[in-house]
């Protein structure tokens, strides 16, 4: 395997480990429900949209390593996955973590055309969130990080008032199991059921929680990916630089 003769070549300075679909705790820490995935130390790498592969309903077949069995693919994963190795034992996570990021060349430039109803039947569109900072975060029930960054996006959203507007908006989760979410978390949210067709909207939403930070004419300020440790002091840079 390709990860594996990467590894080999660090000389026993580093380990390859397979863990079993269902049983990773870093892929349930970073949202990852199907396989492949891969991780270098705690760094989410690549996930199975990266290699060409999406569920159902979501019909796209490219990725960054696409397609898998492309010689040019694998010398890419080889050369990203040496790199990530290198930079962790070299104490730089921060760049491995940066650096295992979507390209921002991926990334919407601005909010999408969004026309949702809330599970408290309000309009959720573009025009209702013109003129606000807008973060839009995509979760599931089934998600353990997912109630944490929620419960933070809530003092986010009590620190910053009516200046703030927070999406949260739910994957391959059951209404009545996100509606008990909102219920239980009793957070100034605005909760809405998200759909394959609203993740493309967004761009690559490969796993949740996944976090969209909008400035006040809609463009893209920052897009956040999974629960590092870094999630929150980044994320809140930016809204301090939006909402000084």
């Amino acid at each position: 395997m390709l990860a594996q003769s990467v590894v080999a070549g660090f000389n026993g300075e580093a380990r390859f480990v397979s863990e079993n679909y269902g049983d990773s705790k870093l892929a349930k820490r970073f949202g990852v429900t199907r396989y492949p995935a891969i991780f270098v130390d705690d760094v989410l790498v690549a996930t199975p949209k990266d290699f060409g592969f999406y569920g159902k309903g979501e019909g796209k077949d490219e990725g960054r390593y696409a397609p898998l069995k492309s010689p040019a693919s694998h010398e890419r994963l080889r050369a990203d996955l040496s790199r990530m190795v290198a930079a962790i034992l070299a104490g730089r996570k921060d760049d491995a973590r940066a650096a295992a990021s979507p390209s921002r060349a991926a990334e919407i430039a601005a909010l999408p055309a969004i026309d949702l109803t809330d599970i408290d039947g309000g309009k959720l569109t573009r025009d209702d969130l013109a003129g606000k900072v807008v973060l839009v975060e995509f979760w599931a029930t089934w998600c353990p990080p997912c109630r944490g960054t929620l419960g933070w996006l809530g003092e986010l959203k009590k620190r910053y008032g009516d200046r703030l507007v927070v999406v949260a908006l739910a994957l391959e989760s059951e209404e009545v199991n996100v509606r008990r979410v909102a219920s239980e978390m009793r957070l100034s949210l605005r909760w809405a059921m998200g759909s394959p067709e609203v993740a493309r909207a967004f761009g690559d939403v490969s796993a949740v929680p996944t976090l969209f930070v909008f400035d006040r004419e809609g463009h893209t300020a920052s897009v956040l990916y999974g629960a590092p440790p870094t999630l929150h002091g980044e994320a809140e840079a930016r809204l301090a630089s939006l909402l000084p």
